[in-house]
């Protein structure tokens, strides 16, 4: 158990606790998981013709694989939290302490504005980096763009919510804890910052292999895809630091909204 709290931490909680919590988060992993295919089905139509299953089946697959997933990463990454100072504080409150948040510690407003500020920088940066780009190799589908949106707000879930569990909850909290443990003491703020940046880069690199299909795999194509979306993962790193688990899923939510759901209604354009 942690001896030392973080901002974004919960109570130290047992382990049955800590896997209701868990529960939770993989059930709506698993609906975000189901709900990214009308997404994923929009920018490659010809991949998805190619599966002999009804599109609903695909989802149900995929939602029950990524709430299988997320349960075990959530649960593990509460687990070692504890010792930390990380964790999922809202759910902590409402699911084991059985009380009201803290919402001015949590400050959920400005994990939207965060977010959003985040989307917006990355709409700012695209156009200049994308002048050495190379020319797409398979440019991706397009739908219209209230099709787009749609798909997109539906796809902002999956972001928001599994990549959160498995980036920060997880792979963040591990990379800390092992500090911790190697150390036998509670880490300074630089192994939180190395941590944040990791696993953003990490973030990145998880765009990766749709960037390749796009563009190839050339330097330029994996500095931008790292470039862009790492300033978001950052962004995200530090509310989970500071905030906890929700706010910077709050955080994703809203960049995604910006990049994958105002954008294109506003100018569709192919995003990171």
């Amino acid at each position: 158990m942690a001896t030392t709290m973080g901002n974004g931490a919960a109570a130290p909680a047992s382990a049955l606790d800590d896997l209701k919590i868990a529960g939770v988060w993989a059930v709506l992993a698993g609906l975000a998981g189901a709900a990214v295919i009308p997404y994923a089905a929009q920018l490659m139509p010809e991949a998805f013709a190619k599966i002999p299953l009804p599109l609903w089946i695909v989802a149900a697959a995929q939602g029950a694989q990524a709430a299988l997933f997320c349960a075990v990463m959530a649960w593990l990454g509460l687990r070692m939290g504890h010792r930390v100072g990380l964790g999922s504080p809202l759910m902590h409150a409402w699911l084991v302490a059985r009380q009201r948040p803290d919402w001015t510690r949590l400050r959920p407003l400005l994990a939207v504005l965060a977010g959003i500020a985040a989307g917006i920088v990355i709409l700012v940066l695209a156009p200049l980096v994308d002048r050495a780009m190379p020319p797409m190799l398979h440019p991706p589908a397009q739908a219209g763009a209230g099709a787009s949106a749609l798909n997109g707000f539906l796809a902002s879930f999956y972001g928001g919510i599994a990549e959160e569990l498995m980036l920060r909850l997880f792979l963040m909290t591990l990379l800390v804890w092992i500090v911790a443990r190697v150390s036998k003491r509670q880490p300074p703020a630089w192994v939180y910052w190395v941590a944040i940046v990791l696993a953003a880069a990490l973030f990145g690199a998880g765009h990766l292999p749709a960037a390749a299909k796009v563009w190839g795999l050339e330097p330029i194509v994996i500095a931008r895809t790292l470039l862009l979306n790492g300033i978001a993962g950052v962004a995200f790193g530090w509310l989970y630091w500071k905030r906890g688990l929700e706010m910077a899923m709050l955080a994703h939510f809203s960049a995604d909204i910006v990049l994958h759901v105002i954008a294109p209604l506003l100018q569709p354009a192919n995003l990171p």
